[in-house]
């Protein structure tokens, strides 16, 4: 067998998962890069996942710094696991020192919020770059300490990818042999990126549970939390009412694209179907919404993004997590210009978008700039 090296981009919960993960794997180096020195000083004698058993699973990657050179010379695949608003960052960086003598597989998880279209944009220089993405994240993560240790949680069934619409059957191939040595859980290779940019995520589910929590008609708003909020075994009745009115707009965005470019969409289904599928019996009641998000054993003690406000006198959400800064301006943003191109109308997905851009302040500049105007303008 021969060795793939492996860098990953990013250390938070899941670049910490990943680097326990992959470096475990036969025939696997893996070089983590990263901005964080506490990451970078603490790993140097190996991290730990614990299981949810209370085991503890040790990993070593063979090298931990902040230098892009060194980190990805030699990478066969790269793997970005930062925020969305940091990607263009992190491909801007590590663009210039990417191999050019044989294929190169970089790569987002999640690949959510049209990281094929920006990952082109900023690697037009390099045709040997083959993009691509993973669906969702293989497990759940958190209680992260820096360099440290990452709790995993539960894990995907069966995972997803696809890549760029430019890229070659062999490299589809290649890539999948790759991601067969990487990850346990058997995966399928998609036909179109679309399946991964259009498939219900944290950017409508993150969006749903915060505007029904804190929004207008929010229990909690203009009110502090507590302290041990978990996002979904503490989600509020209104906010699973509107990630099902977020859903099946979502939905009808998916019908729209693919009648219009002729591309079979139907992978893309439902976001109760999508958890119940990847988490199966760890969901002890799917009947509804509410009960799918407050019953998913993997989704237990995953706690929503708080700092504490002394003015308020309490807790209340954190307005820089990336809970905004990816999901609402990159995630959410994404959805409602895509449904603006086909003229597809979402005004659920909108009214959210445009509270959570106010309540976190705005954003600066053009986010999505990224986003392909011929496609934007498909419909229009």
């Amino acid at each position: 067998m021969m060795p793939l090296n492996v860098t990953i981009c990013g250390g938070g919960r899941t670049g910490h998962l990943n680097a326990v993960l992959f470096s475990r794997q036969p025939g696997v180096r893996v070089s983590w890069l990263t901005s964080n020195p506490a990451v970078v000083g603490g790993a140097a004698g190996g991290i730990v996942a614990r299981l949810p058993d209370g085991s503890a699973l040790p990993g070593e990657p063979a090298q931990v710094g902040t230098d892009p050179t060194s980190a990805v010379r030699h990478a066969d695949v790269v793997v970005i696991t930062v925020p969305a608003d940091a990607r263009p960052a992190v491909l801007r960086a590590i663009g210039p020192h990417l191999r050019r003598d044989r294929p190169v597989y970089v790569g987002a998880i999640p690949g959510f919020c049209g990281f094929d279209w920006l990952a082109a944009d900023i690697l037009a220089n390099r045709p040997n770059a083959v993009i691509w993405g993973l669906k969702d994240v293989p497990h759940t993560a958190f209680d992260l300490v820096p360099g440290r240790s990452v709790r995993m949680g539960g894990a995907k069934q069966r995972l997803h990818a696809a890549t760029h619409r430019r890229e070659s059957r062999e490299a589809r191939a290649e890539l999948a042999a790759h991601l067969g040595r990487l990850f346990e859980a058997p995966v399928e290779m998609l036909q179109d990126y679309l399946e991964i940019t259009l498939t219900p995520g944290n950017p409508i589910m993150h969006g749903a549970v915060v505007y029904g929590l804190v929004g207008p008609y929010g229990q909690w708003r203009d009110r502090t939390l507590p302290e041990d909020f978990c996002w979904w075994t503490d989600c509020p009745e209104l906010g699973a009412y509107f990630l099902e009115r977020c859903d099946a707009e979502n939905q009808a965005l998916r019908r729209a694209a693919a009648g219009h470019f002729g591309i079979d969409l139907s992978s893309v289904k439902p976001l109760g179907t999508e958890i119940i599928e990847a988490y199966g019996d760890q969901i002890a009641d799917p009947a509804t919404m509410l009960t799918i998000l407050r019953t998913n054993r993997a989704y237990a003690g995953i706690r929503a993004p708080l700092v504490h406000d002394p003015a308020a006198g309490g807790f209340v959400l954190d307005r820089t997590s990336r809970a905004f800064r990816e999901d609402v301006v990159y995630g959410l943003g994404l959805l409602v210009r895509m449904a603006a191109g086909l003229s597809v109308p979402v005004p659920h997905l909108d009214e959210i978008h445009r509270w959570a851009l106010g309540y976190m302040g705005g954003v600066v500049g053009e986010p999505l700039s990224y986003l392909p105007r011929a496609w934007a303008g498909a419909a229009q």
